[in-house]
């Protein structure tokens, strides 16, 4: 006779497993997550009064269509997806990408991978109404959806394109809030992919570590982080910062040619994505040795930093005020020091460094089932991955 079974051990809340997908393991499904994503935007359309979403933002495009291409269309605004209640989804790209995605991307329609109409923010001149073209085949794609009269949600856009929807009687509304909404809860894949940016970030601050003495410049750092990062897998190492010494108060968000001198802290902050789930995740060294005020500080805002990771769960507010359950930054603090500018916040975390939805205390939110946060303290300025469990 077979003995019963064991119950099976839960899966833990935020795998990191190889980066590669195997037969061996469940790892990531991709089909699975863009259904996911698809989904949650439908459901924020179906709970919004628009027609349909106009989407600019590189990251809003990826969410809804599962393609990118490189970093340099960040700022161009050369790229834009259309997603109406109807279920159509339209994809308008550069001439020879959009032909890429109709070969590669087989969950889009090929018909509905499109080269697109663009002014890549003002190097094609007016008179070449570019932007009358984009829109009227917007609008003619509008209308064979059947969502033609209904709003639409743009998340942001050329000033030249939004004043032509404007033009042509569209009716535009934020789009924006609508992606966060869809964007907020994470599924079991996604939340993966941002346990494994984050893991790869933890292998590029054994590095930094190994690196970092007395004669190290903060360049030569943000050459190492990138160039480790890119050999681990991430598709963009978007910034990192790199402070020490005098340069760290107040923190400049940037980095320097400096040489780092004995005793000085040295902040580091790596922005990174991997399969377009992104980090902002930093760490405060001493370099050397360590003063007392400094360890001080670190025990202090790590113990503020455990006592928001404790107060998060589902039906908690950032609000302190809201039946007496919240996440108040001030609270969390010795003193309630509120005249310190942001002295502890949870934001969100996924496909945009502040995505889906930065909350900073206290904004009037509800933690919900299956978020991910992470939690800010002062002065060692050590995020913590924070994420409800099923």
């Amino acid at each position: 006779m077979v003995a019963p079974i064991p119950p099976i051990p839960p899966l833990p809340l935020t795998p990191a497993p190889g980066r590669m997908n195997v037969d061996f393991e469940q790892r990531v499904d991709f089909a699975r997550l863009r259904g996911y994503r698809l989904a949650r935007a439908m459901a924020a359309l179906e709970a919004s009064d628009l027609g349909a979403l106009l989407v600019f933002d590189n990251n809003n495009i990826r969410y809804l269509t599962g393609v990118a291409i490189g970093e340099w269309t960040r700022d161009k605004l050369c790229r834009y997806a259309l997603y109406t209640r109807t279920g159509e989804l339209f994809l308008w790209d550069f001439g020879s990408a959009a032909v890429h995605h109709r070969m590669y991307c087989p969950w889009l329609k090929p018909e509905h991978c499109i080269a697109s109409y663009t002014t890549m923010r003002g190097a094609t001149a007016p008179e070449a109404n570019l932007p009358q073209r984009a829109v009227t085949e917007i609008k003619d794609l509008l209308a064979e959806t059947g969502v033609a009269g209904l709003p639409v949600g743009v998340d942001f856009a050329e000033i030249s394109t939004l004043f032509e929807l404007q033009r042509q009687g569209v009716e535009v509304r934020d789009g924006q809030q609508v992606m966060l909404d869809a964007r907020q809860l994470k599924s079991a894949d996604e939340i993966t992919l941002l346990s494994t940016a984050a893991a790869m970030v933890d292998g590029v601050y054994q590095e930094i570590t190994d690196a970092l003495k007395p004669g190290v410049r903060e360049n030569e750092i943000v050459a190492l982080a990138n160039k480790r990062l890119y050999e681990m897998g991430s598709d963009d190492v978007e910034s990192i910062n790199a402070v020490s010494g005098e340069r760290c108060n107040p923190h400049p968000h940037n980095f320097s040619d400096r040489m780092i001198r004995p005793g000085e802290q040295a902040f580091f902050d790596i922005m990174h994505s991997f399969n377009g789930y992104r980090t902002c995740y930093y760490r405060t060294f001493s370099v050397g040795s360590s003063s007392q005020a400094q360890r001080d500080a670190y025990a202090r805002a790590s113990e503020w930093m455990q006592a928001a990771l404790d107060a998060i769960k589902p039906g908690v507010s950032t609000d302190g005020d809201r039946e007496g359950h919240g996440l108040r930054g001030g609270d969390l603090l010795p003193g309630g020091r509120r005249g310190v500018r942001r002295p502890a916040r949870g934001r969100g975390g996924g496909g945009g460094r502040r995505s889906p939805d930065h909350h900073q205390v206290p904004l009037r939110r509800t933690v919900r089932h299956q978020p991910v946060l992470t939690c800010e303290a002062p002065w060692t300025r050590q995020p913590l991955l924070a994420c409800t469990g099923p």
